[in-house]
């Protein structure tokens, strides 16, 4: 893999500092560069533009949000990470409507950082397992509006209850439906959403107004 260069947007100095000394141990990262709010951030990225931004959501100035959708409209091949807090729930929809590929805690170990890092380069989404937990502990109805989702409304039922967690069994149970019709259903959303695991199929069932958190 080449030499990474990371941007670091986070409007408290003490984080960022802690943050650049544990990613520039890393060998694959060869610049990292700060900004403290958006504003600041998208001036920077027209003077050096980073393969990967690890971005604050919650910034005076200029949130992360806006920041994420503004710098995508100008080079949308940038790979943002939304760092997030659990309080920051609310945001996570407007991040992934702003085209942020990925979130992770503030307090992750250094390794979840780099592992985020390494999947969005390579053209994946990365959610923490953590935030996952999280965001999948809120959701709390179904809801079907005019989105791009081409799911059945079967399949949108299914995909609704692994959002809550639920096993294809404990799926069959409450729809009255064989574990094969589950599973065969189940792959058949893998397939239409390009989903590689169960945290993008979260992603895009909220995304795409299935479940709302």
């Amino acid at each position: 893999m080449e030499k990474i260069k990371v941007m670091l947007v986070d409007d408290h100095q003490l984080f960022r500092e802690g943050l650049k000394l544990l990613l520039q141990e890393n060998e694959l990262i060869s610049e990292i560069y700060q900004a403290e709010n958006g504003e600041q951030y998208l001036k920077l990225i027209e003077i050096t533009l980073p393969d990967v931004v690890l971005m604050d959501i919650d910034m005076p100035v200029m949130d992360g949000v806006e920041a994420t959708r503004r710098s995508l409209e100008r080079y949308p091949g940038l790979k943002i990470i939304a760092l997030s807090m659990y309080s920051d729930e609310d945001y996570y929809l407007k991040m992934i409507e702003a085209g942020a590929m990925g979130f992770i805690l503030k307090n992750s170990d250094i390794e979840i950082v780099l592992d985020a890092i390494k999947s969005v380069l390579s053209g994946k989404n990365y959610f923490s397992s953590d935030i996952i937990t999280s965001m999948v502990a809120h959701i709390n109805q179904r809801r079907f509006v005019e989105s791009k989702n081409e799911l059945t409304e079967r399949e949108s039922e299914i995909l609704y209850h692994i959002c809550k967690g639920m096993s294809n069994q404990e799926i069959a149970n409450v729809l009255f439906l064989s574990k094969r019709t589950v599973d065969k259903h189940r792959e058949n959303i893998m397939s239409k959403t390009c989903a590689k695991n169960t945290a993008e199929l979260v992603m895009y069932a909220i995304k795409n107004g299935i479940v709302k958190i």
